[in-house]
């Protein structure tokens, strides 16, 4: 898929880029595999904002995405490549041989009339399903479990992949996105291939609106508020952070904080942490 550059007719458009939509083709989601969810733009249960900065955008209706791919060994053919409002990456819609239909996400390479299948029996191709453990070292693969049955967790937004390094016993060593080194148990399954739309990155939006209709509101710097509001704030003019390392408005030190936390218990798994 290609990215298409905007002509300057405006200050918003100068330099602003948006995706061509070559590899769609469906435009109305399947009926059957759509829900409402209510709006909280970021609050709790008790009406109060516990993460800043979300709300607003139009209405969404939730696409039912399967990550867990539990139809073993029913083979089914890709019928459409749709858009999804609620991830970078595109969605596949599959339907089985025995008339179920259902969304996976679309990797790299994947077209309408190919056939795919989930199973430990399958065959190692982009979108297949199947048990890291049956899978030979140097795979690109992404929707990732952590847990067996569970469905994948990790590897799952636009032009994201890992790739399966070793096995030792019972563990497969992944190196994910981020160049972390992982092992995670060989009888939780993984996709075979990339995610789709990898050209998501190079988009520029160029303008406010357009973050907006992300249901992002905008974020204040801490240093333009009033010292009641922000450590930061306050001062005659321009003033400096004034402390020696920056503050979070709840004053908690930030910019390179470690917020992991040290007896997490994940730990033992990851063989390598990423690189700063």
């Amino acid at each position: 898929m290609a990215v298409k550059q905007f002509k300057p007719t405006s200050p918003g458009r100068r330099g602003s880029s948006g995706f061509t939509f070559d590899e769609i083709t469906k435009t109305k989601p399947e009926k059957s595999l759509i829900a409402t969810r209510k709006r909280i733009a970021g609050r709790n249960n008790q009406g109060k904002i516990t993460v800043r900065h979300r709300g607003g955008g139009p209405k969404r209706r939730i696409r039912i995405v399967d990550f867990k791919r539990d139809k073993l060994g029913v083979p089914g053919r890709v019928a459409a490549i749709e858009y999804d409002p609620g991830r970078s990456a595109r969605i596949a819609l599959i339907s089985y041989r025995d008339g179920e239909k259902r969304y996976i996400i679309a990797p790299v390479g994947l077209k309408v009339g190919e056939m795919i299948q989930a199973g430990p029996e399958s065959e190692v191709k982009v979108g297949n399903t199947l048990p890291l453990q049956n899978m030979p070292n140097g795979t690109v693969i992404h929707n990732i479990e952590l847990t067996p049955g569970r469905g994948g967790q990790i590897v799952r937004s636009a032009g994201t992949s890992a790739q399966l390094m070793a096995k030792e016993g019972d563990y497969t060593l992944l190196r994910l996105p981020s160049g972390e080194m992982r092992r995670v148990l060989s009888r939780c399954q993984a996709t075979v291939g990339q995610v789709g739309n990898p050209e998501n990155s190079l988009i520029k939006l160029g303008k406010a609106g357009r973050t907006r209709h992300r249901r992002r509101r905008p974020q204040v710097r801490g240093v333009v508020m009033n010292p009641n509001d922000h450590p930061h704030g306050g001062g005659e003019g321009k003033a400096p952070i004034g402390m020696p390392s920056p503050k979070s408005p709840w004053g908690k030190p930030t910019l390179g904080k470690r917020t992991r936390a040290r007896t997490k218990a994940s730990d033992k798994f990851i063989v390598r942490r990423r690189q700063k």
